[in-house]
């Protein structure tokens, strides 16, 4: 099979591993910059170079889509999607999971749970905002941060209007929601790959911080999630349409609550912890045109790209 990587960077980890995976399983591979890629768009068909080379053949195409780089990431991936190509994330699933209000409003109407979020424009309106989300802590996030960056606890009301009002004059879009205390500033990454829960991690935020974020310094371990919570991660990427994800859940008093849905999860922390090699399961999924495949413990070593 040919298979096709948008990524702007051939060095990094989970972009490394996907093609390690896809030559020891004798497909071929190559990484495509998606800012490189151009395309031509008419009646009579679609066409795409990339470095003044024509792009054809590719059977399937895996996005490693940054958020800086959205909205013409996601314009390659559609143009690959009317060329007949096959992707596991397409370009309208990748959008619903990046605009985090949106995925809310898909993942609520849905009758999945999350934290209680509100969200408003009218600097007028702040007071009666969060007096329909309810007493502090608050965590105040930015709609497309990533990787926790963007995401701020606020232990006083006067704090949450202070943090709202200079989000406001930097014309930010962000989201208000409960702080869930029982979490203790631990939370879960469910690694979906069709319809499995390949592995699962679970992590905790460093002392004096609130967010785990591997790239915050919180840490991991490998863990079994749950009947409820596979069920939960495994219906929150379904209906986002997305057949690889990482669902990052936190568990509450009232049940798992989902937190966010990555569409481009990175493999380097969770195939540390747990061991899986979840870069053969994603190209065994693609390759098997999104049919269910068996996942292995990782015994290849990293090899450059």
């Amino acid at each position: 099979m040919k298979l096709a990587i948008l990524s702007r960077n051939t060095k990094l980890y989970s972009t490394r591993r996907l093609v390690e995976a896809a030559r020891d399983r004798g497909h071929s591979v190559r990484v495509l910059d998606p800012l490189r890629c151009y395309m031509r768009i008419a009646v009579d068909g679609f066409a795409m170079h990339h470095q003044g080379k024509p792009l054809s053949g590719y059977h399937a195409v895996i996005p490693r889509i940054g958020a800086s780089v959205t909205r013409y990431g996601t314009a390659v991936l559609r143009q690959f999607e009317l060329m007949r190509c096959y992707t596991p994330n397409p370009s309208d699933s990748i959008l619903k999971a990046r605009d985090k209000l949106r995925c809310h409003q898909i993942l609520a109407a849905e009758g999945i749970a999350l934290p209680a979020t509100v969200f408003g424009d009218n600097p007028d309106d702040t007071s009666d905002l969060l007096a329909m989300l309810g007493p502090t802590p608050h965590v105040i996030k930015l709609n497309e941060g990533t990787q926790g960056a963007g995401v701020m606890l606020t232990e006083k009301l006067s704090a949450s209007r202070s943090v709202i009002e200079a989000l406001r004059g930097l014309y930010a879009n962000f989201l208000v929601q409960e702080f869930v205390a029982e979490a203790k500033g631990a939370d879960l990454r469910c690694f979906v790959v069709g319809d499995r829960v390949v592995a699962a991690m679970k992590r905790q935020a460093p002392k004096g911080d609130f967010r785990s974020n591997l790239h915050r310094g919180g840490s991991a371990k490998a863990v079994t999630p749950n009947p409820r919570e596979t069920e939960v991660a495994l219906r929150a990427a379904r209906i986002l349409g997305l057949g690889v994800a990482g669902v990052d859940l936190i568990r509450s008093n009232r049940g798992p609550l989902i937190l966010e849905v990555n569409a481009s999860p990175g493999l380097e922390g969770i195939e540390t912890a747990s061991g899986v090699d979840i870069a053969g399961s994603i190209i065994e999924y693609v390759a098997n045109g999104g049919h269910r495949t068996g996942s292995r413990r990782r015994t290849a070593s990293i090899r450059a790209a």
